[in-house]
C-alpha cells in the first residue's frame, strides 16, 4: 500500500470520527435534561410592570387559571361594599330552606355577573345559604356589582330585577330593591378601583443551556414543595389556611405538558407568579416567590427574569416589593384586603 493511499485511509478515519463526534455532540445538546426518576438577559432593570401578566387597564388581557372559590356553606356571602342587596319580606311565619332551595333560579347568573340568596335562622343574626331542614324569617338576594369582566350595566341590573322578584315571588315574599341608577354608578366606581388596583405577578424561569423535559420540571418542583393543579402544565404551592387558593402558581408549555412521553418533550422557559388580590397578604406570597424561584432556577441551570427576559437583580426586586406593598394597603383601605373573600369575588 502507498503512502498516499495510507494517507487516505488516515485522513477519511479521522474525518468520519470527527463526524460521529460532531453528531453525538449535537444529540446530547438537543435531548432536555431528564427527572432522575419517573416524571409524575440586559442592561434596563426590570420594573413592577414589567412583572404584570395583566395590565390592569386591559380588561382583557390574558390571565392565568384559578382554582374554583369554595363552594357557599353557611357563612357570610353578600356583601354592602361589593354587591347590590334586595331584602326580601316574608310573610306569615317565615319559610323553611327546603321551599327556599326548591325556588332557586337554573343559574346562579345575571349576565355577567353572579346571583346569590341568603337566609338568615329563626333567633340567629348570621346569614347563611339556605339549608334543608332548617326555618328562616329573613331573606335576602343580591347581585354583584363588578368583578373582572367589568361594573354591572342597567341591562343586567334589569334582569336581576327580574330574577330576584320572580324568585321572591315563588317564595311568597316581596323584594326591595335598591335604586338602579345609584348601584350602577358605585359599579363603576368600584370597577374603576379595581382596574388600577389589579396585578397578577409572575416571574419568568428560563434556561440557560440544556433545555428541560416536563418531568423534569415536575420533579424539580414537587422537592420545592409544589404539587400538581387542575389542568396540564400547572402546579400550585397550596395554602396552609382552608378554603384558600393556592399561594403560588408555575406554569409551562402545556402541549408538551399534555403529551404521555413527558421525559420526550422539552421546554425551556416556565413561569411562577401569584395572583396579587386573591392571596392573603399574611401568606408572604411574595418572599415565598423570591425562595421558590431563585431556588428552582439553581437546581435547574436557569436564571430568573421578568417577561421581557431582563435578569432580575436585588435593586429591582427591591423596588418591586415597595409597589407591592402599597398595592396592598390601598386594598386594605378600601375595605377589600387581598385574600379576603369579597376580595376574591371582585378579582375573580
Amino acid at each position: 500500500m502507498s503512502p498516499l493511499q495510507t494517507g487516505l485511509i488516515v485522513f477519511g478515519a479521522v474525518l468520519l470520527l470527527g463526524m460521529l463526534a460532531y453528531n453525538s455532540w449535537q444529540a446530547r445538546r438537543n435531548t432536555p435534561r431528564r427527572a432522575r426518576s419517573d416524571p409524575l438577559e440586559a442592561s434596563i432593570e426590570p420594573t413592577w410592570d414589567s412583572l404584570l401578566v395583566r395590565d390592569p387597564a386591559d380588561p382583557d388581557a390574558s390571565l392565568p387559571g384559578l382554582d374554583a372559590l369554595p363552594v357557599l356553606g353557611q357563612s357570610t356571602y353578600l356583601d354592602p361594599l361589593i354587591d347590590a342587596i334586595a331584602a326580601v319580606a316574608l310573610e306569615g311565619h317565615g319559610i323553611s330552606g327546603d321551599a327556599l332551595l326548591a325556588a332557586l333560579p337554573a343559574t346562579r347568573r345575571v349576565g355577567s355577573k353572579p346571583f346569590a340568596v341568603e337566609a338568615c335562622p329563626q333567633g340567629a343574626t348570621a346569614w347563611e345559604f339556605p339549608v334543608a331542614g332548617r326555618h328562616y324569617d329573613r331573606l335576602q338576594v343580591g347581585v354583584q356589582l363588578a368583578n373582572r369582566t367589568g361594573a354591572i350595566t342597567e341591562i343586567e341590573y334589569s334582569e336581576f330585577v327580574v330574577v330576584a322578584r320572580r324568585y321572591a315571588d315563588a317564595v311568597g315574599g316581596e323584594p326591595q330593591f335598591p335604586d338602579m341608577l345609584e348601584e350602577v354608578a358605585r359599579a363603576r366606581e368600584l370597577d374603576q378601583f379595581a382596574r388600577e388596583h389589579d396585578a397578577v405577578l409572575h416571574f419568568a424561569i428560563r434556561a440557560r443551556g440544556l433545555r428541560w423535559s416536563v418531568g423534569y420540571v415536575a420533579q424539580q418542583a414537587r422537592q420545592l414543595g409544589l404539587v400538581a393543579g387542575v389542568g396540564p402544565g400547572r402546579m400550585v404551592l397550596p395554602s396552609e389556611v382552608p378554603q384558600q387558593p393556592p399561594v403560588l402558581e408555575l406554569n409551562f408549555d402545556v402541549p408538551a405538558a399534555a403529551d404521555a412521553d413527558l421525559a420526550q418533550q422539552a421546554v425551556t422557559l416556565v413561569t411562577l407568579g401569584f395572583d396579587v388580590p386573591c392571596v392573603l397578604r399574611s401568606e408572604q406570597p411574595w418572599e415565598r416567590l423570591c425562595t421558590l424561584a431563585f431556588a428552582l432556577a439553581e437546581a435547574m441551570g436557569g436564571e430568573v427574569a421578568d417577561r421581557a427576559g431582563r435578569p432580575l437583580g436585588e435593586d429591582a426586586l427591591g423596588a418591586i416589593a415597595a409597589d407591592l406593598d402599597r398595592l396592598y394597603d390601598a386594598l386594605e383601605q378600601h375595605g377589600l384586603p387581598a385574600g379576603a373573600p369579597e376580595t376574591r369575588r371582585l378579582f375573580g
